[in-house]
């Protein structure tokens, strides 16, 4: 049990990578990735907009960095290092 725990945790954390990364890049809503980004949305946004709630973003100049995704890979990584 505790293995399959940790399983999902890894990919969990191996999802919101490839989402940041995929966020990164304008996808057609006709490419065969479309598909992959709408199931990470779904994955991700139900635990990341509670956290963008909580902090605010950075500003950099004129664009503003969403720290979100790297406190929500720390807690992963936290998780991850108390059960597993």
């Amino acid at each position: 049990m505790i293995e399959l725990v940790c399983v999902a945790l890894r990919l969990y954390g191996f999802a919101v990578l490839a989402w940041v990364i995929l966020s990164w890049v304008r996808i057609p809503s006709t490419h065969p990735l479309a598909r992959l980004v709408v199931f990470l949305d779904r994955i991700i946004y139900p635990v990341i907009l509670p956290l963008r709630r909580i902090l605010p973003g950075v500003r950099m100049g004129p664009a503003m960095l969403d720290l979100s995704p790297l406190v929500l890979l720390l807690a992963i990584s936290l998780l991850q290092r108390a059960i597993c």
